[in-house]
C-alpha cells in the first residue's frame, strides 16, 4: 500500500501474460459502447475511503475493466490538489485506486485512454452512427455511397464525481480532448446544467445521452454487472454554447455520455476517429424518503 496526501493506492500483482491483449471497452455490438468510471462498493458516508474502477457495457449495465498502462494516457483525481493516479495504479487490477478524502470538498476523477482500433460491418457501423447521433459521418458515408466496413479508432475520456462541498472541483475542466463539464455540483439539484467541450471549446449540436440506476433497498448502488441493461432515460442536443440541462431529480447513480467523430487524419490507421466522454455521479435520497 502506498499513501499520498488524501489518497491511498494499492499496487496489483503484475499480469505479464496476455497484457497486450487487454483492451478497455471494445464495442463488439451496436449499443455496447458505454464506458464509465465509478465506485464499485458505492459511497456510504462523506469522507470515507472509496474504490475507483471502470466499467463498459450496454446502457448502464457494465463489465468491470482492468487497468492497462498500455492504453492509459491520464488517470487523475482533482481534490484539494490534482493527483496523478496512474503512477501507482495496478496493472490488470479491477480496482484502479483507493481514495481517502482529506476533506469534505469532493473529488473529480478522470481517465483518458489512447486510441484503439475497431472495424465493424457496414450495416452495423451505420446503425451505430445513427444510434449515437453522429449525423455528419453517416451523411458522408451515404453521400459517397460507402457500404463497406467502418474502420474506426476510438478513445475514452471518462470522469466520476465523488460528491463534496467544493463545486469548483467539479466545474473546472480536466483538459481532456472531449469532456462533459458540469456547470454546477452534480447531484445537488435538478436539472443539472452541463457543457460539452471539444479541444477546449464548446461543442454545439452534440447528442447527450443519460442513464439512471436507482439505489437498492439498503441505500447502496445496485451491482452494475447484474442489473438490467436499460435504454437511455433522456437525450438531447447541446445548444450553440455547448450546453444542455439534464433532468436528474431521482436518487441513484447517473451516467452522462457523448461521442464525437471526425475523419481520421491518417487514413492508413482508420477512416474515422471517435472520442467518447462520460460523466458519472450519484444523487442521494432526500431525508425521510425510501
Amino acid at each position: 500500500m502506498r499513501t499520498l496526501p488524501g489518497i491511498r493506492l494499492r499496487f496489483a500483482n503484475l499480469i505479464a501474460a496476455g497484457l497486450a491483449a487487454v483492451t478497455l471497452g471494445v464495442p463488439k455490438l451496436v449499443g455496447a459502447h458505454e464506458y464509465w468510471l465509478s465506485f464499485p462498493r458505492g459511497v456510504t458516508q462523506a469522507r470515507e475511503p472509496v474504490e475507483l474502477g471502470a466499467l463498459a457495457g450496454t446502457g448502464f449495465r457494465g463489465e468491470r475493466k482492468p487497468f492497462s498502462p498500455l492504453l492509459s494516457v491520464r488517470l487523475v483525481a482533482r481534490a484539494a490538489r490534482t493527483l496523478d493516479l496512474a503512477r501507482a495504479a495496478g496493472i490488470g487490477d479491477f480496482v484502479w485506486a483507493r481514495f481517502a478524502p482529506s476533506d469534505g470538498g469532493g473529488a473529480m476523477f478522470g481517465y483518458q485512454s489512447d486510441f484503439s482500433p475497431i472495424e465493424l460491418p457496414g450495416s452495423q457501423f451505420d446503425a451505430y452512427l445513427a444510434l449515437e447521433g453522429l449525423d455528419a459521418p453517416l451523411s458522408a458515408r451515404r453521400s459517397s455511397h460507402v457500404t463497406g466496413p467502418g474502420r474506426e479508432r476510438y478513445r475514452r475520456c471518462a470522469k466520476a464525481w465523488l460528491d463534496g462541498s467544493d463545486a469548483a472541483r467539479a466545474t473546472e475542466p480536466l483538459g481532456f480532448p472531449l469532456e462533459v463539464v458540469p456547470l454546477e455540483r452534480p447531484g445537488a439539484a435538478s436539472p443539472l446544467r452541463l457543457r460539452v467541450v471539444l479541444e477546449g471549446r464548446p461543442l454545439a449540436d452534440a447528442l447527450v445521452r443519460v442513464w439512471h440506476s436507482p439505489l437498492g433497498a439498503n441505500g447502496l448502488p445496485l451491482d452494475p454487472t447484474q442489473r438490467d441493461s436499460v435504454g437511455a432515460l433522456w437525450q438531447g442536443r447541446s445548444d450553440a454554447r455547448g450546453e444542455v440541462a439534464v433532468p436528474t431529480s431521482e436518487a441513484g447513480e447517473w451516467l452522462v455520455s457523448v461521442v464525437h467523430m471526425q475523419a481520421c487524419p491518417d487514413p492508413a490507421l482508420a477512416d474515422w476517429e471517435s472520442t467518447w466522454a462520460s460523466l458519472f455521479f450519484s444523487r442521494g435520497r432526500e431525508p425521510g424518503s425510501r
